[in-house]
């Protein structure tokens, strides 16, 4: 006679083989944690097995990458701030990240552009308010300036931005929605992108800010200011904006995983200026042009060839029409577009593809008073053009 302990094992043994026996079981258990085991659309019979059975393996290269990434992040996150701010609009948030032992701080112009209080919260709980020290609204960069004491300054390394390449790892740490700390990972998805800046012409038109780098790599609100780095801790950009899409549920931007970040070089470029004199003046060079160019464009402008940066319109009086560089001027079947203008396909003997390989290496190598020669095709001639560059207005 069976006890009722006896029958519950029994019950249980019983289940175990149905289960074993199953399509939906023991196969397909394994399967959803992993393994490339198939799973049958019919009950396995019920013969001896002929194969191994089904291990987990844990790749050692996923193992490193972990302890790397745990590593980064001790090392790094001392140096990256979460930063509040209000301002007459409200408050709001951004990040930044120390540079130096002296107390300056990395941010983005938007993040304390007409704030009328600023404070520095560090990673040890330590705060401080922040003075502003000088701003950039064309590459939208910010120095600020804190007093505290000399052990919460842990300065992080300038990385070469331009020996970042397209699928590199990068991680991002900032503050997003006010969850300091937060460390994301991606890749480099794009090099070269071009932005608008947040300093506007006399006609209202912004000018041009480039040399971007893109990424996947979670960014958000709050998330502006913070460092990208590689994999050795070393800042190769400063996170700057994302592409959205409609509002989410709760009537926020949605993020659609496009993320930029001002390049490193920009940022060594700029950053003695925004110190010793609280601005950076950026070569100008009066003209505007297409980023680049689609076969119906190519067509309608009659153009030699696929690639270069097409002049549709130059300043009077600036330093490109100076030069004698010339925009389009005859209509053609596309609304709005003119030809006529000059193809640049060449600066300083370096080809380009767009007009945003024109602008990184520009912003990246000339001041105002420099030269910089052109070379340009123009009804079917190819000439050298020097211009001399200015400074933004």
């Amino acid at each position: 006679m069976i006890n009722k302990t006896e029958k519950i094992i029994v019950i249980i043994l019983i289940a175990m083989v149905v289960l074993a026996c199953s399509p939906f079981g023991l196969q397909n258990l394994i399967k959803s944690q992993g393994t490339a085991t198939p799973t049958p659309e019919l009950p396995i019979p019920q013969t001896q097995a002929t194969e191994p059975p089904t291990t987990v393996v844990i790749e050692p290269n996923l193992v490193e990458l972990n302890g790397t990434l745990e590593a980064l992040y001790e090392k790094v996150s001392p140096g990256v701030v979460s930063i509040q701010f209000s301002t007459m609009r409200g408050e709001g948030l951004g990040s930044g990240f120390v540079v130096d032992k002296q107390g300056h701080i990395v941010t983005n112009y938007h993040v304390v552009q007409d704030v009328d209080s600023l404070e520095v919260h560090f990673a040890s709980g330590e705060k401080a308010y922040g003075k502003v020290l000088g701003v950039d609204p064309d590459s939208d960069l910010a120095v600020l300036l804190v007093e505290v004491p000399e052990e919460e300054l842990v300065p992080l390394t300038l990385g070469d931005s331009n020996a970042a390449k397209v699928g590199q790892m990068v991680v991002a740490i900032g503050n997003p929605y006010g969850l300091s700390g937060t460390m994301t990972l991606g890749v480099i998805s794009g090099r070269g992108r071009v932005l608008e800046s947040m300093r506007t012409t006399e006609a209202g038109t912004a000018f041009s800010a480039g040399d971007l780098l893109q990424t996947d790599a979670s960014i958000n609100p709050g998330n502006s200011g913070g460092p990208l780095l590689n994999l050795n801790g070393e800042v190769i950009g400063v996170n700057r904006a994302i592409q959205t899409s409609g509002p989410t549920l709760t009537g926020e931007a949605a993020n659609t995983g496009i993320g930029f970040a001002v390049s490193s070089n920009i940022l060594r470029k700029v950053l003695p200026s925004l110190i010793e004199n609280g601005y950076y003046d950026y070569p100008y060079l009066g003209l505007t042009a297409l980023n680049s160019l689609s076969l119906m464009v190519i067509e309608a402008l009659g153009l030699p060839q696929e690639t270069g940066a097409y002049i549709t319109d130059v300043v009077p009086g600036g330093p490109a029409d100076q030069a004698g560089l010339r925009g389009g001027t005859h209509r053609t079947n596309i609304s709005g577009l003119y030809s006529g203008g000059d193809l640049i396909i060449a600066v300083d003997g370096q080809p380009i593809k767009e007009f945003s390989d024109l602008l990184s290496y520009m912003i990246l190598n000339k001041v105002p008073g420099d030269v910089i020669t052109f070379t340009i095709l123009r009804d079917g001639e190819q000439l050298e053009i020097p211009v001399t560059l200015g400074s933004r207005p």
